[in-house]
């Protein structure tokens, strides 16, 4: 089995990236996601674990925290710190491909979720069975991630298809999926597990939203992000510079519009 491969990284970029999709996504997430007080949470490929903290503050019960890179796990708990919620968060290193739970935690959990985490395993479902394994009869395994074949951008930037095409192909090259997100329910489903309910998590936008140059940019930011793997394919760097001027450019017409959503599923392990 190889190991997940994440091309942006964790670079103080990335940091700044992910903490402000946190910020768009958080609550909309917290709300599919109807965790009630008293449940205990262990969360698979955490990152810098702002979800996690949120999750805890609405269980009321500090949130498990597994998460690959120990640079994601330092700004983790730098950021928690910082905020006054270390209570809340016990972070812990690991691969989530691999057991990292113990023998007397195995089981013991309400809830087991993970966001943005499947598309960049080369065995996803592993990664299911372990939540699965982790949480009690009755308990509910919560999927949430991209599926890039949906985004669209109108009216279309220009090179925009082609440049979005190529970046869906670097995912191909490491064995990792830009399209799992319409596999959740079947990947619940492998994994002895009942679906119960799917929903979409919107982070689109238009002009005129006051977020939406971050909407645009967070695009932006993965797609140079993954420059390299992007030239290896056969684009030249210099047309995917300027993909991505015109992109940003584009993304300051009155008419420009984002139309995305992160799909979302939940299953419960039978009793």
């Amino acid at each position: 089995m190889s190991s997940s491969h994440y091309t942006p990284g964790s670079s103080e970029a990335e940091q700044q990236r992910l903490t402000a999709l946190n910020k768009r996504l958080n609550q909309r997430c917290l709300d599919a996601a109807q965790l009630v007080v008293g449940e205990r949470v262990v969360d698979f490929g955490a990152g810098l674990g702002q979800f996690s903290r949120m999750m805890a503050r609405a269980t009321g019960v500090p949130v498990l925290a597994l998460e690959r890179s120990p640079e994601q796990i330092a700004e983790a708990l730098r950021q928690a710190d910082a905020d006054g919620d270390l209570a809340f968060l016990e972070m812990r290193q690991g691969d989530v491909l691999a057991p990292l739970l113990t023998d007397n935690e195995l089981g013991q959990f309400d809830v087991a979720h993970a966001r943005f985490v499947l598309e960049h395993l080369p065995d996803p479902l592993l990664l299911v069975r372990n939540m699965a394994g982790a949480v009690r009869p009755g308990g509910r395994v919560i999927l949430s991630d991209d599926d890039y074949g949906g985004l669209r951008l109108w009216p279309e930037p220009p090179g925009f298809a082609s440049l979005w095409h190529a970046y869906q192909r670097t995912y191909d090259r490491h064995g990792n999926d830009p399209i799992i997100g319409r596999r959740l329910v079947q990947l619940l489903h492998q994994a002895d597990l009942r679906p119960r309910r799917i929903t979409f998590v919107f982070f689109g936008g238009c002009a005129g939203e006051p977020d939406f140059e971050a909407v645009v940019r967070n695009i932006a930011s993965i797609i140079d992000e993954a420059m390299d793997d992007i030239v290896a394919i056969g684009l030249p760097r210099q047309s995917v510079t300027a993909t991505l001027d015109a992109l940003i450019d584009w993304s300051k017409e009155p008419d420009s519009a984002v139309w995305f959503g992160m799909s979302w599923a939940e299953a419960v392990r039978p009793v």
